[in-house]
C-alpha cells in the first residue's frame, strides 16, 4: 500500500487540511500505517499535481488561510482500483522474538525486564484502543457502514493487543521458569 491510498481513505472519510490529516494519522491511521507530517505534506502536493485530490482555500480570521483537501474523481477511481488488487499476507519482523530465542544461549532471566517493558507498552496501547472504542463507538448497533468498518479495524487492533499481551505473559512465565532451572548444554 502506498501512502497515497491511506491518505485517500482518510479524505474519503472526511476532507481536511494537511494539519488535520496529520493529526488523524497520529491518532488512528498511524497505528497501522505510519507517516511523518513531512511525508504527508509531500504526498499531498504530489496527489494534487496528479489530480487525485481537490484543494479548496479556506480563509481564516486572524490566521493564515488553510488548504482543505478532498478526493477528486481520479483519486476515487485509483482507490477503487487499488481496493480490488490482491494483498499479500504481511511478513513480520519481530526483533523481540529473535531475542527470546537467543535467550536459550545466555541467561533467560536477563530478558525479563525487556519483555516487561514491551508488555507495559502493549497494555497502554490496549487501554488507549479501549478508551477510543468507548468514546467513538458507544452504541455499536446504530453505526453506518463507514463507522462499522472503522470499528471492525479498531476491534482488530484490540484483539491483536490482547493476543500480544497473552503471548508476553507466556514468555514471561517461561523466562522466569527457565531462570530458576539450570541450563543444559546444547548439542
Amino acid at each position: 500500500m502506498a501512502l497515497e491510498h491511506a491518505i485517500l481513505v482518510s479524505l474519503m472519510e472526511r476532507p481536511g487540511s494537511g494539519y488535520e490529516l496529520a493529526r488523524r494519522f497520529d491518532r488512528s491511521i498511524g497505528r497501522f500505517w505510519t507517516a511523518t507530517h513531512q511525508q504527508i505534506y509531500r504526498v499531498l502536493r504530489r496527489m494534487e499535481a496528479d489530480g487525485w485530490i481537490a484543494v479548496e482555500q479556506v480563509t481564516q480570521d486572524g490566521r493564515p488561510d488553510k488548504k482543505v483537501y478532498s478526493p477528486a474523481e481520479p483519486g476515487r477511481l485509483a482507490l477503487a482500483e487499488w481496493l480490488r488488487e490482491p494483498v499479500e499476507p504481511e511478513t513480520v519482523r519481530h526483533e523481540l522474538a529473535v531475542k527470546i530465542r537467543a535467550a536459550a544461549f545466555s541467561d533467560p532471566g536477563a530478558l525479563v525486564a525487556e519483555v516487561e517493558r514491551h508488555r507495559e507498552s502493549h497494555a497502554a496501547l490496549l487501554a488507549h484502543y479501549l478508551a477510543g472504542e468507548r468514546r467513538d463507538f458507544p452504541d455499536p448497533s446504530g453505526l453506518d457502514a463507514q463507522e462499522q468498518l472503522q470499528h471492525v479495524v479498531l476491534r482488530g487492533g484490540i484483539e491483536y493487543e490482547r493476543m500480544t499481551l497473552a503471548w508476553l505473559d507466556d514468555v514471561l512465565a517461561t523466562l522466569h521458569r527457565l531462570a530458576r532451572t539450570p541450563s543444559t548444554p546444547q548439542d
